[in-house]
C-alpha cells in the first residue's frame, strides 16, 4: 500500500505541476464577433440571506455578487472540472504535499481602486479557515489540513499543511472562496455581509431586496478586453410562475438556476429558435435533515422508519418532470467516482424497491419505539417552490402511508437557514446538499461533529475518523474504499434522509452568447466572457 501511495503521491504532484501554466479563460468559444454593451436581465428566485459568499451556501447570495468578485483559482468555465487560474496566475506542490505556494498576477486593483495583493489573499484565508468567533465559516471544515497561510511578498502565498489533503486544490478553486480587501476584514470580519467591494468583472450598483439586484461594468478589471457586457441586473421573485413569465416575455433573458420542464417547454414552444436550453446534471441532491437532538429522532427507529418510509424510485418518475429531480443516489453524485453502487444502495433502508416490505418494517419500527399509531410533527422548508415545496409535498404523502402525519412549514430564506443551519430550531427540514463540484471533501464533511452544515447535528466518531482517512487518502483505490465505508454508517443509521438528486434547464434568451451551464448553479456566474448578439 505504501507503493501504491508512493506511485499516487509522484502523479498527484505531476498533475498539480502541469496546471501551473494555466490563466485566466481569455478565448471565447463563440462562432461570432463578440458585441460590446448591453445588460444582462436575469430572474432568481430568493433574496440573499446575506452578500457573504464565505458565510452562505445559497444561489441567492452566489449569482447576484459572483460578478463582482475574484478567486484566488477557479473551475475552467467550459471544462468542469478542469482547474485554471484566476488572481493567481501560477501555483506549485511541493513533493511531499505539504506545502502549496501560490503566484498573485501584478496589477489587480479592488473596486475600490487599492491593489489586491497576496496579503489580501491571507486575509481572506485566514477568515474562511481559521474565523474569529464572531464570523461564521460554512466551509473551513473543507480546509482542516491547513496549518498556517503566509505571505513572504506582495506576489506570494504558501499554505502549510498538517498532512496531505487529497481535495485541496479542488477546494481552492471553489466559487465561494471570493478575494477581500484586508483593510475591510481587519474592521470587521463581518463587513460583507451587507457590503460589496471586490476585484471581479462588475462593480456593484444598486441592491433593493425583494425586487432587484445590479452590477455594472469594471474599466478596470484585470483581463484584457472584458467584461463586454455593460452590467447585469436580477429581478427577484420566489414564484416559480413569474421567473417563468419573464423569461418567455423577454422581460429577462436567462434563469440560471433552473425552471421545470413543462414551463420549459411552454416557453420553447412559443419563442422556438429564440431560446437555448442546457439540461445538465446537479452536483446537489434534495433530502431532509432530522433533528438528531430531540425527541422521537433520538431513536434510531424512528428515523429509518422515516427513510422507510420514501418511495424514492416512484419519486423520481413522479417529481421529474415537476422539479428536475430523478435519481436515486447516497451521498455522492450517482455515476461518479466515490458513488456508492445501486446494488450496495438497495441493501440500506429506505433504498430497497421493494415499498411494501419497507412500509410494514417502519410500521414495525414505530411500534418498537413506542408509536404504534404514528405521530405528528413539522417539516420546515423554504418558501422557494422549484424543488423545495414540491418534494416535501411528496414527503408529506408518503409518510401518511406509515402513520407520521407532517406539517408543512415554509420560512422566508433567511429563518430558514435561521432554524436550519444556525439554531437547529425544527424536527424536520428539507435540507439539500448542492456543492460547486463532485469533491468528497465538501460533500461529506456535512456529516462529521460539529460542522456548521451538520444541521441533524448528530456524532458519531467512526464518520469521524472515516472523514479523516479519505480525506487523506491519496490512492484513489483506498480512498473510495473508506468513501463508500462513510456513506453506508451515515445511510445506515439514518443520521439524515438523503431524497432524489436534481438536474436542471437552464433557459435563456439564444441571443445570450458563449454561457456553459456547468453541472450546479454556483460555478461559472462571473459573466466576464458572456456577451448579447442585441439589446
Amino acid at each position: 500500500m505504501a507503493a501504491v501511495t508512493r506511485r499516487y503521491h509522484a502523479l498527484f504532484i505531476v498533475l498539480a505541476l502541469a496546471v501551473v501554466a494555466a490563466s485566466v479563460v481569455t478565448a471565447v468559444h463563440a462562432a461570432d464577433t463578440p458585441r460590446r454593451g448591453g445588460i444582462l436581465l436575469a430572474v432568481i428566485g430568493a433574496d440573499p440571506p446575506s452578500l457573504d459568499p464565505h458565510q452562505e451556501s445559497t444561489f441567492a447570495t452566489m449569482q447576484l455578487v459572483a460578478p463582482l468578485y475574484s478567486t484566488l483559482i477557479q473551475i475552467d468555465p467550459y471544462s468542469y472540472p478542469k482547474i485554471i487560474g484566476d488572481v493567481a496566475s501560477e501555483w506549485k506542490i511541493s513533493p511531499d504535499a505539504l506545502t502549496y505556494t501560490f503566484k498573485i498576477r501584478p496589477g489587480i486593483k479592488f473596486h475600490d481602486g487599492s491593489p489586491l495583493t497576496a496579503a489580501d489573499v491571507k486575509a481572506t484565508y485566514d477568515k474562511l479557515i481559521f474565523p474569529p468567533k464572531e464570523t461564521r465559516s460554512v466551509r473551513k471544515g473543507a480546509y482542516l489540513a491547513v496549518a498556517s497561510i503566509d505571505a513572504p511578498d506582495a506576489s506570494t502565498v504558501v499554505f502549510k499543511l498538517k498532512h496531505p489533503s487529497a481535495s485541496l486544490l479542488e477546494n481552492f478553486a471553489s466559487p465561494w472562496n471570493v478575494i477581500y480587501p484586508k483593510k475591510y476584514l481587519d474592521k470587521d470580519p463581518n463587513y460583507f455581509m451587507k457590503n460589496v467591494v471586490g476585484s471581479g468583472p462588475f462593480k456593484f450598483k444598486s441592491y433593493t431586496p425583494g425586487a432587484s439586484f445590479e452590477g455594472e461594468r469594471n474599466p478596470d478589471y484585470f483581463v484584457k478586453d472584458r467584461p463586454y457586457l455593460n452590467g447585469y441586473k436580477f429581478f427577484i421573485s420566489t414564484e416559480t410562475s413569474v421567473r417563468a413569465a419573464a423569461v418567455r416575455s423577454g422581460r429577462a433573458y436567462i434563469e440560471f438556476r433552473d425552471l421545470p420542464s413543462a414551463e420549459v417547454d411552454a416557453i420553447k414552444k412559443q419563442l422556438g429558435d429564440k431560446v437555448v436550453v442546457q439540461h445538465t446534471p446537479m452536483t446537489g441532491q434534495f433530502g431532509i435533515a432530522i433533528n438528531n437532538t430531540v425527541k422521537p429522532f433520538t431513536d434510531e427507529r424512528v428515523r429509518k422508519a422515516l427513510t422507510l418510509g420514501l418511495d424514492r424510485y416512484t419519486g423520481g418518475r413522479v417529481l421529474f418532470g415537476l422539479t428536475g429531480l430523478k435519481d436515486v443516489g447516497g451521498l455522492l453524485r450517482p455515476g461518479t467516482e466515490f458513488a456508492m453502487p445501486e446494488a450496495d444502495l438497495q441493501k440500506l433502508p429506505g433504498f430497497g424497491k421493494d415499498m411494501e416490505k419497507n412500509r410494514a418494517e417502519a410500521k414495525k419500527l414505530l411500534a418498537e419505539a413506542g408509536y404504534p399509531h404514528g405521530f405528528k410533527v413539522v417539516l420546515k422548508n423554504r418558501n422557494v417552490k422549484l424543488p423545495y415545496q414540491d418534494f416535501a409535498v411528496f414527503a408529506i404523502q408518503e409518510w401518511r402511508k406509515i402513520g407520521i402525519e407532517a406539517e408543512h412549514r415554509p420560512l422566508e430564506t433567511a429563518a430558514w437557514f435561521a432554524d436550519g443551519r444556525d439554531s437547529g430550531n425544527f424536527e424536520l427540514i428539507i435540507a439539500p446538499t448542492v456543492e460547486a463540484s463532485d469533491d468528497p471533501d465538501v460533500f461529506l464533511r456535512r456529516y462529521t461533529t460539529g460542522d456548521t452544515q451538520n444541521w441533524g447535528r448528530f456524532t458519531d466518531p467512526v464518520v469521524d475518523d472515516l472523514f479523516s482517512r479519505q480525506s487523506r487518502a491519496l490512492d484513489p483505490a483506498e480512498r473510495r474504499k473508506v468513501i463508500l465505508q462513510l456513506q453506508k454508517t451515515v445511510l445506515e443509521h439514518a443520521y439524515y434522509m438523503p431524497g432524489l438528486w436534481w438536474s436542471r434547464n437552464v433557459v435563456h434568451w439564444a441571443k445570450v452568447k458563449n454561457y456553459v451551464a456547468p453541472p450546479n448553479h454556483y460555478a461559472n456566474q462571473k459573466l466576464q466572457d458572456v456577451w448579447l448578439s442585441e439589446d
